[in-house]
């Protein structure tokens, strides 16, 4: 064997045993007082997606964001929405011409987002299920 393909063969193998980044929980929160026990990641989409503005039961849902390019974000629209960082930019470009829904509030961080929540009955958020508390309730665990 010669050096280049032994070296290749090294680095392949290095990228193999790699440690792949293990996504915890993300967890969909709402205030304790909204009476919301539960929704699905369908619901939470449309929710997100600006295609209805209020929770199933009724009563206004006002969703926080995090900011664009944020992992956790990013993790959220692709498993709940199925929608990459690109397509949800353009779905939300689309929006914004046409007038039919403008995008969720963006906050810095995640605790941002807690905060939020918890300060808003009719708000709506996802974070790590690691920054849980009980200033928020959580409806949906998405894995």
């Amino acid at each position: 064997m010669n050096a280049k393909r032994i070296c290749g063969l090294i680095l392949a193998s290095a990228a193999l045993l790699a440690p792949v980044p293990a996504f915890a929980d993300l967890v969909v929160i709402v205030n304790p007082k909204n009476p919301t026990t539960h929704l699905s990641a369908d619901q939470v989409a449309q929710i997100y997606l600006g295609r209805t503005g209020s929770f199933p039961g009724g009563g206004a849902a006002s969703p926080v964001d995090l900011k664009e390019g944020d992992a956790l974000r990013d993790e959220f629209y692709t498993k709940v929405a199925e929608k990459s960082p690109g397509q949800l930019k353009a779905y939300r470009a689309k929006q914004m011409f046409s007038g039919a829904a403008a995008p969720p509030r963006e906050v810095a961080s995640v605790a941002d987002v807690r905060r939020a929540v918890a300060s808003d009955p009719s708000a709506i958020g996802y974070i790590d299920r690691g920054a849980l508390d009980s200033s928020v309730k959580e409806i949906l665990t998405v894995r």
